[in-house]
């Protein structure tokens, strides 16, 4: 409530003529604070009913900017290579600093009010990040002395530690691999694309997915899977760009001999007509000295377990390519 009426949330107005009120709910919440350092918190949230908002007429573009998880990956693979020594910052009631377009009525017990600030649920603002998460309780201690050894350690330091072995090897660079699996798809026939790009020797985005398209060939298939890694990596390249790392020319792998060469051929063929934007799409990229396109051994591509059941102990060396143990 003290932030709630530092910010000046809201202003207290008599209801003009066809406006809609928007119902408001307090959430209260206890935040458990650590034992000896911090004293639990009892907090307080004022949501607003936005379920009773109507599409089109109260409100109509709902937005909320989210961090990519590959950014945050990205981020840290920096901070491993380099080095770096990194710190978290929090911005106290956030979604309290946010200027409305609009006026939005809000019901209180002495009256209406005018919202000046975004409040949850109340559109055109959405849920807060990250709402869909849930803890499992397999990240629970298991037994009275795990519970017991755990209650001595602070949470910063457990991050800490895992982030330290997750990026503790190092390897230079950022290295990605691309793969096909032509027809993987029995009932539709169509391919299946995976890709996944390292830096310092761990991943940091990867994607698997039904091609839009039935490719008539492999070559066919692997050209739409490099395409989309490509669209991937000019994206990583303009990050890495805005946080002033240099990582010049991006080199995609592929294990497809036939489709690094449809890459760099500058004739057009008859057989692959109907894939021609995606062709040309890389041949582009490729011509401007974006993007660079090599071939890989299929025993070094750890795309390959993005696309296909595979072997144990080639699952394995997929993983230990990535940066993944277990």
């Amino acid at each position: 409530m003290e932030s709630l009426h530092k910010n000046r949330i809201w202003d207290l107005v008599k209801l003009p003529k066809g406006k809609k009120v928007v119902r408001c709910k307090w959430v209260f919440k206890k935040k458990e604070g650590t034992s000896g350092v911090k004293e639990p918190r009892y907090k307080a949230r004022l949501f607003g009913k936005g379920y009773s908002q109507i599409p089109g007429v109260d409100f109509t573009d709902v937005f909320s900017p989210v961090v990519k998880h590959s950014s945050i990956r990205a981020l840290l693979g920096i901070v491993a290579i380099h080095d770096l020594e990194l710190e978290q910052l929090d911005v106290k009631t956030t979604f309290l600093y946010g200027e409305l377009e609009k006026d939005i009525y809000i019901q209180q017990p002495e009256g209406f009010t005018v919202l000046e600030k975004e409040d949850y649920s109340a559109k055109p603002v959405s849920t807060p990040l990250a709402a869909h998460f849930r803890l499992s309780s397999v990240l629970f201690a298991q037994s009275d002395d795990e519970i017991e050894y755990m209650s001595y350690v602070s949470y910063s330091s457990v991050v800490g530690s895992l982030m330290y072995a997750t990026f503790g090897r190092t390897r230079d660079g950022v290295i990605r691999y691309v793969d096909a699996d032509f027809a993987g798809d029995l009932d539709r026939r169509r391919s299946l694309t995976g890709y996944v790009f390292t830096i310092g020797g761990c991943a940091i985005s990867w994607k698997t997915t039904l091609q839009t398209t039935v490719s008539l060939s492999t070559t066919e298939a692997e050209n739409i899977a490099i395409t989309e890694a490509c669209k991937e990596a000019i994206w990583l390249k303009g990050l890495f760009s805005e946080l002033n790392e240099d990582l010049q020319i991006s080199t995609v792998f592929c294990d497809s001999q036939s489709a690094v060469f449809l890459t760099k051929d500058q004739m057009f063929h008859e057989r692959t007509k109907y894939i021609d934007v995606w062709y040309h799409f890389v041949r582009d990229i490729i011509a401007r000295g974006d993007i660079v396109v090599s071939k890989i051994s299929t025993h070094e591509n750890p795309a390959d377990m993005m696309t296909k059941s595979l072997p144990i102990t080639k699952f394995e060396h997929c993983l230990d390519l990535v940066g993944v143990h277990c």
